[in-house]
């Protein structure tokens, strides 16, 4: 047996792998309310925040309520995996401008931006679901990232044309939206 089975890292649960990927933004304070409805419709959730969706979340109940820990920073050498289980699907909510646009860049500085390209090349199906401000959601950059990374294959649920308290989805419509392009 390696270290890797040894210690359980890249497993594969008999449930379905999600890979819910928290950025900075108001919305992550409540992903437990994305977790709970996923774990329910079969889901094995893993969580993986960018440094500043961290300052978001709280990691220990997240971990508890997931059976693993929040992944917020790449692997240290001596390790010979990441510890997570393959990804079936992969959700990135709230996505933040700041992640959008080094995701489509392909500039992977945080391990959550290294995952996301890396999962997109290997053809994971994944939402984006972007929570910006109207001054951001209206700069050139953003928009034309959005669809770089639908050229990607990146699914993309985002109404720049919604109120400020709508604009991000609730979690809900997330999960449906995630169903529908798996099943459609």
């Amino acid at each position: 047996m390696d270290a890797d089975e040894e210690h359980g890292f890249g497993e594969r649960p008999a449930a379905k792998v999600l890979y819910a990927i928290a950025c900075g933004a108001g919305a992550a304070s409540d992903l437990e309310s994305f977790v709970r409805p996923a774990q329910g419709a079969g889901w094995h959730v893993r969580v993986i925040a960018t440094p500043m969706g961290a300052k978001f979340l709280d990691l220990d109940r997240l971990a508890a309520l997931t059976g693993g820990p929040v992944r917020t920073a790449f692997r240290q050498p001596h390790e010979t995996s990441n510890g997570l289980p393959p990804a079936d699907a992969v959700v990135v909510a709230p996505a933040t401008f700041n992640t959008i646009n080094k995701w489509a860049l392909g500039i992977t500085d945080t391990v959550a931006v290294g995952m996301l390209c890396e999962l997109v090349g290997m053809g994971v199906p994944t939402l984006a679901v972007p929570q910006v401000k109207a001054e951001l959601a209206g700069h050139v950059a953003f928009g034309r990232n959005l669809d770089a990374l639908r050229s990607m294959g990146v699914h993309v649920l985002f109404d720049p044309a919604a109120p400020a308290h709508a604009r991000m989805p609730d979690w809900q419509d997330v999960l449906t939206e995630l169903s529908g392009i798996l099943n459609g």
